[in-house]
């Protein structure tokens, strides 16, 4: 990303950072904001079973009429004094591997300058982003999923720490419903230009890793209530990966049970 490019970026992006100023784990109130988007991956390159992405690094499935996925994680803490200015964000969804509209919720580890901010928010894009009136701390274990039932999507979202919940619905006339994501992130500008990605360290992912059940699962026409590893060959492992070549965010292999990985942040 050019200066220049990156100049614009943090001024879109001014606004959101005013609104989330504030001690590391409040919560912000729900209410459409200027945050980061979080919209469908953009595809570097695609091998069988393996894709590099601008913006995406973690686990897709594909199929068809989705219905359900499931995710837990815990917040990633940021080391804001090495990247300042940066964005992250971790969540589930439906849609957004190979089509134009994502159904999501998750959390966000961002740096306001030096300052880690964290929150939680949910996203029918191509409408905005919302943000969710809960606490959330890097440590936290989420849980979350999304659902589909006759037209509607559904979505989630519980800090097991904490003990909040949340939950709404909303309709995405032109969802496809082919694809579900587990997915460390570098958010967008409302432009399209990808924000530089925070040092989240490693974001860990599936029951392994937080003992929620049930996670990381999905449901479509040919698989019911299964683990990433059940959809076999329709499985995507997603790098992030600079258009230059530079990696910046890598996924490690599932876990024997195919439910659980690790997200290991390497640049900006």
């Amino acid at each position: 990303m050019t200066s220049k490019k990156l100049v614009i970026a943090f001024a879109s992006l001014f606004a959101f950072s005013a609104a989330l100023a504030q001690t590391p784990g409040q919560p912000t109130s729900t209410s459409t904001r200027a945050l980061p988007v979080h919209g469908p991956m953009k595809l570097v390159k695609e091998v069988p079973g393996s894709v590099t992405s601008e913006n995406w690094s973690g686990y897709a499935v594909t199929g068809k009429e989705f219905t359900f996925a499931k995710a837990s994680w815990h917040v990633p803490e940021v080391d804001c004094s090495k990247t300042p200015g940066t964005y992250s964000a971790f969540w589930v969804g439906i849609d957004g591997y190979s089509d134009k509209t994502v159904e999501q919720t998750g959390t966000s580890s961002d740096c306001n300058g030096t300052t880690p901010v964290y929150y939680a928010w949910y996203e029918f894009y191509p409408n905005p982003p919302v943000t969710i009136d809960m606490t959330v701390s890097p440590g936290d274990v989420i849980g979350a999923s999304i659902s589909y039932e006759n037209g509607q999507f559904t979505i989630g979202i519980h800090d097991h720490n904490t003990g909040a919940e949340f939950k709404t619905s909303g309709v995405v006339s032109s969802a496809q419903r082919t694809s579900a994501e587990w997915i460390a992130e570098a958010p967008s500008t409302s432009g399209g230009t990808i924000l530089p990605l925070a040092d989240f360290v490693t974001a860990n992912y599936g029951y392994d890793n937080t003992t929620d059940p049930g996670t990381n699962y999905a449901t479509d026409s040919s698989e019911d209530n299964k683990p990433i590893s059940d959809f076999g060959s329709s499985v995507k492992k997603i790098t992030m990966e600079s258009t230059g070549g530079v990696k910046e965010a890598v996924p490690t292999a599932l876990s024997s049970d195919g439910t659980s990985f690790t997200v290991d942040w390497k640049a900006e």
